[in-house]
């Protein structure tokens, strides 16, 4: 005890280390919005998800999954009402790594979207996972 009287600096960042540790890992076991590629692969599969990928032209041109709606983050806010054609399919977002993808999640759910889910590591994870990548222009198919 009088170690921990004498170094309470010390003492309380420890304790305010394994807190923050905590909670992030309970935060991320409870995030259901999250998919790992793995996950977004079987969703796109067997429930007709449609990936949208908010990167810029550039990265978009030098790889995505094949299929993805590109809408870039610049022009969401902007273009978010041509999504409402696939309100009833589940929507996987992507990014480069996941982060900005995930400021758009809240958007489409106060837009009445339910199922939308953002890529874990975004394509930086789907290509470490061994996931194909297209480029060029996507297909203009319709769902």
């Amino acid at each position: 005890m009088d170690f921990l009287a004498q170094h309470w600096q010390w003492t309380l960042l420890a304790i305010a280390s394994a807190t923050f540790l905590i909670v992030d890992t309970i935060r991320q076991a409870t995030d259901r919005a999250s998919l790992a590629p793995l996950d977004a692969t079987q969703k796109i599969n067997r429930e007709d998800a449609v990936v949208i990928d908010v990167r810029e032209q550039g990265e978009y041109a030098q790889g995505h999954i094949p299929n993805a709606r590109h809408f870039p983050l610049s022009e969401f806010d902007r273009r978010m009402v041509e999504l409402n054609k696939f309100k009833d399919f589940p929507l996987i977002l992507c990014c480069a790594s996941g982060n900005r993808s995930r400021t758009v999640l809240p958007k489409l759910r106060q837009a009445g979207f339910d199922k939308v889910f953002n890529l874990k590591g975004g394509i930086a994870e789907w290509e470490k996972a061994g996931q194909p990548l297209a480029t060029g222009r996507k297909a203009k198919g319709k769902k």
